[in-house]
Formats: structure tokens, C-alpha cells, sequence
């Protein structure tokens, strides 16, 4: 893809990306707890619509958060089932207790990639293809235990506060312009 690419066409190469998943993280603990409802809304909305502009059916929001800070509580439902497509708002930002949460969550059953990625991402529909990280770019988020392993990271320099549809349609394009080495879905 080149700059030279009318909207129209760059718009229907990033729709065809195959992207179903997508995760942004951003924002500390502090700052998701702050923040209103309306403002959670009015994010969920625009972002939402955005990504299913790509095709994409979940869009998962969590904090950068450190290692130990315990979960938040979103002033807004944490499954929002919005028009455009899907949104997950998970406020845990320890990557490591969400691993153990979603063993106890299987339990007995099969412990296999499947049914890990099942319990760590319901009700989405399997593993996030691109993580968007708002904000630094010196230090990978302690939330993306599992993620690490295939999916695409795009680090953006606009904060958690600021990020916008514009700043998710920039790293969706900086995707597009990508060679997927990583879950074999290039050759």
C-alpha cells in the first residue's frame, strides 16, 4: 500500500485485512476509574465504529495498568453490544491474573490454546489480531501475557485520554502496511 492510494481503495485494502479482533490499552488504573460514563460511552461508540469499518467484529479496552494493580470498575457495563460491533471493556491490567483467572475458569475441562484463549476473551470471538498501546513505547504493557505471542503491536504516542477514531484508523493503516510473520497467516 502506498500514499498515493485514494481513500476509497486504501479503505477497501483495510477492510479486507482480515482483522476480527482488535485490543487497545491505555490508560492507568487511576485514569479508568476517573473516568464517566458518558466519556466511556462516547469512547466505546467511536472506537467501535472505527474498527468495524475494518471489518472488525470485537474491540477489547484495557488498562496499561501495572503488575499487582487490581482490577477497576468501568462506570459502564463491561460487554457493550453497540451497532458497529462488539466492545469488551476488561479492566484487569495484571496479565498474569488474568492467566490464573482463566485456568480457574476452565477448571476441570481441556487446558489447551483454544480453551485458554476462550476464558481470557469471552465473549469475543478468539484472540486479538492487532493491539494498539497508547502512549510510551519503551516498555511493553504488563496486561499482554498472552497476547505477545501473535498479535501485531502498534504503539501510537497519543495517550490514553486523547485517543481517538483518527489515532485507531492510523494504527489499523501502519497494520495494513505489515507483513504477518507471526500466526502464520502470511506466506
Amino acid at each position: 500500500m502506498d500514499g498515493s492510494m485514494s481513500g476509497g481503495s486504501a479503505g477497501a485494502i483495510l477492510e479486507s485485512l482480515g482483522l476480527r479482533h482488535l485490543l487497545i490499552v491505555g490508560g492507568s488504573g487511576e485514569q479508568w476509574s476517573h473516568r464517566e460514563r458518558d466519556r466511556w460511552m462516547e469512547s466505546a461508540r467511536e472506537l467501535s465504529a472505527a474498527a468495524s469499518a475494518f471489518g472488525v467484529s470485537w474491540l477489547t479496552l484495557r488498562p496499561y495498568g501495572a503488575l499487582g494493580e487490581p482490577a477497576v470498575e468501568p462506570k459502564v457495563d463491561q460487554v457493550l453490544h453497540l451497532e458497529s460491533c462488539g466492545v469488551v471493556i476488561d479492566p484487569m491490567a495484571d496479565g498474569r491474573q488474568r492467566l490464573v483467572d482463566a485456568f480457574r475458569t476452565i477448571g476441570e475441562g481441556p487446558v489447551n490454546e483454544a480453551s485458554v484463549a476462550g476464558s481470557l476473551y469471552e465473549p469475543a470471538d478468539g484472540e486479538p489480531d492487532l493491539v494498539v498501546i497508547c502512549g510510551r513505547s519503551n516498555r511493553l504493557p504488563p496486561s499482554l501475557v498472552w497476547e505477545l505471542a501473535y498479535a501485531e503491536l502498534v504503539f501510537t504516542d497519543t495517550g490514553w485520554e486523547r485517543f481517538g477514531a483518527q489515532d485507531l484508523v492510523a494504527a489499523v493503516t501502519q497494520f495494513g502496511q505489515r507483513r504477518r510473520r507471526f500466526g502464520g497467516l502470511d506466506p
